[in-house]
């Protein structure tokens, strides 16, 4: 059994999966107590568990494999990581863990990892011996990401390509007034790319955004789509974002291409200057002068 694959079952269909392998009481759980109950049920008869997700590693030294079905919120159903293999593996924030798993033992409360069968969909010793992202070497973009797309009505992917061709390894930024497009572009981008250059990894972060924005994304982009919406507290969009940008960097590593969306980076500003510690000088516009670092290291990622 995959968790990933039962994760994203509906909750009707887990439900009645649930009440067919005798979970009692299954109506009244959230889905991700209905995942751990049927997970825990189909250990306990012996069938053999593999799950995956995204490390988040804590303060004291272990880790959690996070669902970027459930935008990394923790939950029970999360993977348990300890620092033996996280030193084993010299794993970090970011890294995709793919591994058996095992049932929690009495007195435990997650599923702990068991051994790990891909890092960053390599063999695990690729890990080991990885350039950190810090040391490698940034240069100029030296290959194009068309965004025409053959056929299509819409000319505004044609337009970008004319008027300011996007490269691998290159930031942008989109400006302009409230309601004129922006996300629209950003969809039309977002099918471009993923039209012309499969082997890219697309990742659409929405900070700040409404559910329903959320919902159209993921409905039109094929590519993953990571959110925190507006109801949500500021140290959840600084969370999310962090997740997104550590993955991505993981991945540039193992020598992947990666195509990170951001709409938008301003909600995200204001998300640090919330979060981060008063220093005592303020800016034009209210906002504190350490705020702005952390966004900045993000959008110079590239």
């Amino acid at each position: 059994m995959n968790l990933t694959e039962l994760k994203r079952r509906r909750p009707g269909e887990l439900l009645t999966y649930a009440e067919e392998i005798g979970i009692p009481e299954a109506s009244t759980l959230k889905k991700s107590d209905l995942v751990f109950a049927v997970l825990k049920q189909l250990a306990q008869t012996g069938v053999p568990i593999t799950g995956e997700g995204v490390l988040e590693i804590l303060q004291d030294g272990f880790g959690f494999l996070r669902s970027p079905d459930v935008n990394y919120v923790a939950g029970p159903d999360d993977i348990y990581v300890s620092p033996s293999q996280i030193r084993r593996f010299a794993l970090r924030t970011g890294d995709i863990v793919e591994g058996m798993v095992r049932a929690p033992k009495e007195g435990e409360r997650y599923f702990a990892l068991l051994r790990a069968n891909t890092i960053n969909y390599d063999v695990p010793e690729v890990a080991r011996h990885r350039v950190h992202f810090e040391n490698l070497t940034p240069y100029f973009p030296t290959e194009k990401l068309t965004l025409e797309v053959e056929g299509k009505k819409d000319t505004s992917t044609r337009v970008i390509d004319i008027v300011c061709p996007l490269g691998k390894g290159q930031r942008g930024l989109i400006v302009a007034p409230p309601r004129t497009g922006k996300t629209v572009l950003m969809q039309n981008v977002a099918h471009a790319i993923m039209a012309n250059h499969p082997e890219v990894n697309l990742i659409v972060l929405l900070i700040d955004e409404r559910p329903e924005e959320v919902t159209d994304m993921q409905r039109s982009v094929r590519g993953e789509v990571v959110s925190s919406t507006f109801d949500e507290p500021a140290s959840r969009h600084v969370q999310v974002a962090e997740m997104v940008i550590e993955k991505a960097k993981r991945l540039v590593e193992h020598g992947k291409d990666v195509v990170i969306l951001l709409d938008s980076i301003t909600r995200l500003a204001r998300a640090y200057n919330t979060v981060v510690p008063s220093s005592g000088k303020v800016l034009t516009g209210g906002v504190d002068a350490n705020a702005l670092q952390r966004p900045k290291r993000f959008f110079g990622a590239a």
